[in-house]
């Protein structure tokens, strides 16, 4: 392997990027590993797309340094972008074109092609390539991005909410596609607020909020460290006294109507499920965080 393979296919550190007075990326970090799918979240304005078009050097930063394949997007942009698949959220093509024709384009524009894996996709999101653009909805000219994209030979998939405009059905297509192109060994990189999403394809994710990355790891990894969920279900009497052990632990139990819940880390779980067994309590559900208890544990306040 080269020294360009061996490397992360994604590594930014400290990266910094400013428009005039404001501050959209402020000392970001964000690392893929090769052949994983990894989820970068965070709303509108949090700094994701800003990321990207410093990854694909459309912008340029002011501080940090950023590599993507091993290359420098700021002198090497073009050499990148041959090897790196791009969708964004709200795909612009020219509308004179039919959908086949946006695709021969993309295909010259990058120098490589696999036709057979276009036509397949194309069947597979049930596409009509022989109209023109401007006759497509939103969630069609997404999926001629997608089926480029997919199809391409690349290492790397940046994808910036690209489902955005699919239906239910093509949105499951989308999700085995992606896990069909990270088991041949390519890099996603996949921002999307769709947690649900992210969720069933993701192994690492990292959320950003103001231009900083806030949590950063395994999926795994950040469930241990996050929150687990338990809910107690049982008589007025003996929730009182479970509710009452609870507290002696410092733990801060809720109480509505007819049920007590919980929130511990996951280390604690277990002397928390001890508790309720001794109070002999019949009705208990224990819950792992989601990746959604993750992301609104720091944007509550703003979603």
């Amino acid at each position: 392997m080269t020294d360009h393979e061996n490397q992360a296919p994604v590594r930014v550190r400290g990266l910094v990027k400013r428009f005039g007075r404001v501050t959209a990326l402020d000392g970001l970090d964000l690392e893929v590993s090769a052949g994983s799918v990894h989820g970068f979240l965070g709303p509108n304005g949090a700094g994701k797309s800003t990321t990207i078009r410093v990854l694909l050097g459309l912008y340029r930063p002011d501080a940090g340094s950023v590599r993507v394949l091993g290359r420098d997007p700021g002198h090497q942009a073009s050499a990148i972008n041959r090897e790196v698949s791009y969708v964004p959220g709200d795909v612009v093509l020219w509308p004179n074109l039919t959908g086949g024709q946006v695709l021969d384009a993309l295909a010259g524009l990058r120098g490589s092609r696999d036709r057979a894996r276009e036509e397949e996709l194309t069947e597979r999101f049930e596409l009509d390539p022989s109209k023109k653009v401007r006759t497509y909805s939103k969630g069609n000219r997404q999926k001629v991005a997608l089926i480029a994209a997919l199809a391409a030979p690349t290492r790397l998939l940046v994808l910036d909410e690209p489902t955005s405009g699919l239906d239910p059905l093509m949105e499951r297509v989308f999700t085995q596609e992606v896990a069909r192109a990270a088991s041949a060994g390519r890099t996603v990189l996949l921002s999307s607020h769709v947690l649900a999403e992210v969720q069933s394809l993701c192994s690492a994710v990292t959320i950003v909020k103001d231009g900083r990355v806030v949590e950063d790891g395994d999926l795994g990894t950040l469930r241990r460290l996050s929150r687990t969920r338990v809910e107690v279900r049982d008589t007025p009497g003996r929730l009182d006294a479970v509710a009452a052990a609870l507290t002696a632990l410092g733990t801060a139990p809720e109480r509505d109507g007819d049920h007590l819940v919980v929130q511990v880390p996951a280390g604690r779980v277990p002397e928390v499920l001890e508790v309720v067994a001794r109070h002999r309590a019949t009705d208990v559900t224990c819950q792992a965080a989601s990746l959604e208890d993750l992301f609104l544990r720091h944007y509550e306040d703003v979603l």
